[in-house]
């Protein structure tokens, strides 16, 4: 009987011990899969990509390791499937570290936030992604050479600020945009960005006595904060301080 006592509190220490353990890689698996709903956020969108842009996009995305890509484009069939595998450390009552893999869909169907799906880790070398082409140069001093210089009381013509940025010798991939308001023409050079980092872009401001070419500072041209506009040519958002 007293063999028993003695070997009681061990074996409830051994159970706790257990029990501490499996709570501690419940909660880091969960913390794992937290990162890859994360990625699925940041990859999420309606533009339409390829599966190499998709990969790549989330081989850049810190604390996920992509393992396999899957499909053709996020516009075909079910889209785009891609299997990271996300490591988290744990520190409770002892420290456990966790390596899960999840499957995370890519399609005008996904939905803002959604679970990814847990799955095993594919065997095999990891894909490899090509860098990205680098984004054509945009023409600032061209841009300033060709556009119209109108005298003070002058008038702003806004087909010949077109046929001078017609012009200019410009690379398919940037886009122009060009609108007059209230005697002033503005003028928008943008390249496509990815969504996340700083888009590249020129502004340009034709107006009576000046005529203004530049670069709106990178916290303007971050997504949804409205610096690369053809709005933002012809009335400048103040600059940050």
């Amino acid at each position: 009987m007293r063999r028993l006592l003695l070997l009681a509190p061990l074996l409830l220490f051994t159970a706790g011990c257990g029990v501490a353990q499996s709570y501690a890689e419940d909660e880091a698996t969960d913390a794992a899969r937290e990162v890859a709903r994360k990625a699925g956020e940041r990859l999420y969108g309606q533009r339409p990509r390829t599966a190499e842009e998709v990969g790549r996009s989330a081989s850049g995305i810190d604390g996920v390791e992509v393992l396999r890509v899957t499909g053709t484009s996020t516009h075909d069939g079910d889209g785009v499937e891609v299997v990271v595998r996300t490591s988290v450390g744990w520190r409770d009552l002892e420290e456990v570290a966790v390596r899960r893999c999840f499957a995370v869909r890519v399609s005008p169907k996904s939905e803002w936030g959604e679970d990814p799906r847990d799955v095993d880790c594919p065997d095999g070398r990891p894909p490899a992604f090509a860098p990205p082409p680098e984004p054509p140069r945009l023409p600032y001093e061209e841009l300033r050479a060709k556009l119209p210089r109108v005298p003070e009381g002058g008038r702003v013509d806004e087909a010949e600020v077109r046929r001078a940025l017609a012009a200019v010798d410009l690379h398919p991939a940037i886009r122009t945009e060009v609108k007059a308001d209230g005697g002033r023409v503005g003028v928008l050079l943008s390249v496509k960005g990815n969504g996340f980092d700083a888009q590249d872009c020129l502004l340009a401001r034709v107006v009576p006595g000046a005529t203004e070419v530049w670069v709106p500072p990178r916290i303007q041209r971050m997504p949804g904060e409205g610096g690369c506009t053809v709005g933002n040519a012809l009335d400048s958002i103040p600059s940050p301080h």
